[in-house]
């Protein structure tokens, strides 16, 4: 008789042998390095001290910061495209180094531009160092050969790659789920560049056409911070700490490059393709322009005081789960419990971590509870279908146990700070004619790093989704940051944030996320009325089968969502004239939910245990 439990087993041993026998060892790192290192280019395009650096306006006024003014300088960057301009001319305007941290870099138009200036910056003498999750990035042996040969000033590292190789098969894809399912989900969510070890850009943005207003026909609101002063040498150590930490492995040590390197292919440069040259080529000249550097990205910018950087270590799962180690999480939890009138929190996906939990219930059973305003993506707006489902079965929890306000952005809304071409600022007719256009020109939009689509709407566009992560306390304590304040946050993903106790910026933050929940822009997420008959069992079965881990089955859901009428002004679904002023429209408005309907039902029924993996 076959032993299928035994086999199970050895295949498991086998797999787990495998995967501490794939990743480099030190030794192999050390011989990948001596290999590139005789081959790497060393010449320098520049001879000068300054490395030929680009004089930036923001680095001088960091360089003379007012005398009797705190002394932190912090610009919101709400456009993508800003987003995108800014990284350039601070890259261009680099002397000394540059290191860049990203949860995913791929090389479409977006990329490429970066990869560009980040290959003229290591020419010109900047010591340029670039680390990236390897399960969403740059998966290709022969383009990361040629980059390892690239230059000495340039080093890429990928983060906790998978059985020691840049790209994962379908079959390691599985094999790295079923043999160590902690290890391969563990992923560097963290986002940061830093120039010279004095200014920094960190926040939601990773590097990819959709984070900068380049996609096709979906992109994200997001939202980054640049920021200037003492607290960049924080973020210096924190990126230290990555760099030496033995998951971040040198490209030409990984074990698919190392091949391509050893069969001593042509050190021609391949170039990836591009979509959209015209458009690189308007943000490259007006990152040399002083004065749009000033305009769109210093000018809004304000002095502050009191500013914390913190980030997680580099091997958050697999120690002792020690207070350090859990930190960036349980501070964010203590900003909630210090709160006295107000939290206005912007997150993706509105899923939260047992520990988040009870703050918030703790929160709601004060006797005077804060006021708790949420902005989050709608099924409609956002890329992460099964996400969405999760939230959608605890949306009773989250108005009637916590006190939310909820408000999900629409897909098409009024007002977002999106631009499809420089200088283009929002407008709906305009980009519904671009996202058509650009379908016929490009095809779809998934292009690489694997990322999940959104689904079908009802109607035609250039969609929008957030992904911006940020929290506002009594109008006094500002953050912006890489957490999603979701269970893959507190215990699988590393992540950072940056903490601004000044009262100016966090209004202005507010203000900001406030505008993405006016009733032209979100759906406001209320109770059903009251049926007439057996109202009471609905409500009783429905929180009886929410409670359940499995076979959530009530169809009747507690909530919906809402739109303002025409003749009316926004009030809080608590009013009694709620109702009057409100129309529902649905538990999905404007998708095209097809058979993704079942999908979402079946998931919210069966998938409660997925939450801190999703």
């Amino acid at each position: 008789m076959i032993d299928h439990q035994g086999s199970a087993r050895g295949f498991l041993c086998m797999l787990l042998i495998s995967l501490s026998a794939c990743m480099p060892s030190r030794r192999d790192i050390r011989e990948a390095q001596a290999l590139v290192a005789a081959e790497q280019e060393t010449q320098l395009t520049c001879q000068r001290e300054d490395r030929c650096a680009l004089p930036s306006p923001l680095l001088q006024a960091l360089e003379s910061p007012p005398k009797e003014q705190p002394a932190h300088f912090v610009s919101l960057i709400e456009y993508g495209q800003d987003a995108l301009l800014a990284r350039v001319h601070l890259i261009r305007a680099a002397r000394r180094s540059v290191d860049l941290q990203s949860f995913i870099f791929t090389e479409d138009d977006s990329g490429t531009l970066l990869m560009r200036e980040l290959i003229a910056a290591a020419r010109r003498g900047v010591k340029v160092r670039v680390l990236v999750d390897q399960l969403f990035s740059a998966d290709d042996p022969s383009r990361l050969a040629q980059l390892s040969l690239l230059h000495r000033n340039l080093e890429i590292q990928l983060y906790n790659p998978t059985f020691g190789e840049a790209e994962t098969g379908k079959l390691q894809f599985v094999a790295g789920i079923v043999c160590c399912f902690t290890r391969f989900n563990q992923r560097m969510h963290n986002k940061l560049l830093l120039i010279d070890g004095v200014v920094a850009i960190t926040g939601g943005r990773n590097v990819q056409n959709r984070y900068f207003d380049w996609g096709n026909d979906y992109n994200y609101r997001d939202r980054d911070l640049l920021i200037g002063g003492p607290v960049a040498k924080d973020m210096q150590r924190s990126f230290e700490q990555f760099w030496a930490h033995r998951l971040s492995v040198p490209t030409a040590a990984l074990r698919d490059v190392y091949r391509e390197l050893r069969r001593g292919r042509p050190l021609d440069l391949r170039q990836p393709e591009l979509q959209r040259a015209d458009r690189m080529l308007d943000i490259s000249a007006m990152a040399d322009s002083a004065t749009v550097v000033r305009d769109r990205l210093q000018r809004q910018g304000l002095w502050v005081g009191a500013v914390e950087f913190h980030s997680d270590q580099p091997n958050k799962p697999f120690e002792r789960r020690t207070e350090a180690e859990l930190e960036v999480s349980a501070r964010l939890r203590r900003l909630l419990a210090d709160s006295r009138q107000s939290v206005v929190l912007q997150t993706p996906y509105l899923v939260f971590s047992k520990e988040a939990r009870r703050q918030f219930r703790r929160l709601q059973q004060r006797d005077d509870p804060p006021e708790i305003t949420i902005s989050t993506n709608s099924l409609a707006a956002t890329d992460a279908f099964p996400v969405y489902a999760l939230s959608h079965k605890y949306k009773r929890r989250y108005l009637r146990e916590f006190g939310f306000q909820i408000f999900e952005y629409k897909p098409f809304p009024a007002y977002a700070p999106i631009e499809v071409e420089a200088g283009r600022p929002f407008d709906a007719e305009v980009l519904g004619a671009y996202a058509t256009e650009s379908r016929r020109v490009f095809g779809s939009s998934r292009g690489p790093g694997r990322q999940r689509g959104p689904l079908a709407l009802r109607q035609a566009g250039m969609r929008v989704g957030l992904h911006a992560k940020s929290m506002v306390v009594d109008n006094e304590v500002a953050v912006v940051g890489t957490h999603n304040f979701d269970p893959r946050s507190d215990q699988l993903n590393t992540e950072s944030f940056v903490l601004i106790r000044d009262a100016e910026f966090a209004r202005l933050l507010q203000r900001v996320i406030l505008r993405d929940t006016a009733p032209e822009n979100a759906w406001t997420i209320a109770p059903r009325p009251k049926p007439r008959v057996l109202s009471g069992l609905n409500y009783s079965l429905g929180k009886v089968s929410e409670a359940l881990p499995v076979f959530d089955i009530w169809p009747w859901r507690y909530a919906t969502s809402w739109e303002l009428k025409p003749d009316c002004q926004p009030i809080p679904y608590r009013d009694p004239r709620f109702y009057d002023c409100y129309v529902a429209v649905g538990d999905f408005p404007e998708v095209e939910l097809g058979g993704k309907s079942l999908s979402t039902r079946i998931l919210t029924a069966f998938g409660a245990g997925l939450s801190p993996i999703l």
